[in-house]
């Protein structure tokens, strides 16, 4: 049978999920968490033809050290942790399970925006503090409220995720532009696809799902947050290299950015000395938009699916 390794599986399956369906397509071996050792990792894998990873990064040191590897599935969308043109030049497949999370992530963009917006995590911590009867009001309020409806929101990026968004705020009243290299027929109907330059000058508030790469790395930087309005708003549940921190804080210090809401960070985990943490508008969140286990479930589902279609000689979601 099949050696199957599952280098990283915590994030995936923290224990609320079954592993049967993928046990029936060969002898698997589960390691919850994977060291940042090469040559443990190295251990762990060197029976494995297939190999599945959420996390840890497959370097090209590791790739040429493992000859009996002919499949790296990545537990995500995102792939930028493997060596692509090491596995190429190996005959070494890789996959990524795209639009597995497309509901849940512009859900949690919704409630990273909302949080922001309203502050209801905060206030209801105030209240359980004893701070409502303190104040002696029907009223207190620590942080102003915006309204969104008939405002204006920019998504960067109208993918699946981003189109999903857009239909969300759409509802919401708001009024939605979007910047993408293509336009999308569906989209046009409640949609205004503009230049990136104008989604910087128009927007009350910048979503971000970007992909990250030479173009996009640190779009959200000194000359962009320059063009934007007073007061805008940044929500980011994409890629934390779209935005230069330095370029971001300064932002926030000057008052032209009114806060940001992140799932995701350029070091994840964000190291306990980054300077966002001391900032009460900026929320953070650990890369969670893709947590709800139903998403989970069908990642799991779509990876199965991928091996299958390897096996069978017609790979699909291939990356490389």
């Amino acid at each position: 049978m099949t050696n199957i390794v599952i280098l990283d599986s915590k994030p995936l399956n923290p224990g609320d999920m079954s592993f049967g369906s993928l046990k029936k397509l060969g002898n698997v071996t589960v390691y919850k968490e994977c060291p940042n050792d090469i040559e443990e990792i190295i251990k762990r894998a060197k029976d494995a033809e297939i190999l599945l990873i959420c996390y840890t990064k497959i370097t090209r040191d590791i790739i040429e050290k493992l000859p009996k590897l002919k499949y790296i599935g990545v537990l995500s969308t995102g792939y930028d942790s493997i060596d692509l043109e090491a596995a190429r030049n190996n005959g070494i497949v890789v996959t990524n399970v795209p639009a597995y999370g497309t509901d849940a992530v512009a859900q949690f963009g919704l409630a990273l925006l909302l949080e922001l917006t309203t502050r209801v995590g905060h206030h209801d911590g105030e209240v359980r503090k004893g701070r409502w009867k303190k104040e002696g009001f029907w009223y207190f309020g620590d942080f102003p409220l915006i309204e969104l409806v008939g405002k204006t929101i920019g998504i960067m990026g109208l993918g699946k995720i981003g189109l999903a968004a857009a239909k969300i705020y759409k509802a919401m009243g708001m009024e939605v532009i979007a910047y993408n290299r293509s336009e999308n027929e569906e989209a046009k109907a409640f949609v205004k696809y503009v230049t990136k330059d104008e989604i910087f000058e128009k927007s009350d508030i910048i979503d971000l799902h970007l992909p990250l790469n030479d173009q996009t790395k640190d779009i959200i930087n000194e000359d962009s947050i320059s063009k934007m309005k007073d007061g805008v708003i940044i929500i980011n549940t994409a890629r934390g290299g779209l935005i230069d921190e330095d370029a971001l804080m300064a932002g926030l210090d000057s008052g032209k950015i009114y806060g940001a809401a992140l799932d995701v960070n350029k070091t994840e985990p964000i190291n306990d000395d980054n300077p966002m943490l001391a900032y009460d508008n900026i929320i953070i969140t650990p890369h969670m938009a893709w947590g709800p286990v139903e998403t989970r479930q069908r990642l799991l589902e779509i990876a199965i699916d991928n091996i299958r279609a390897f096996e069978a000689g017609k790979a699909k979601n291939v990356v490389n």
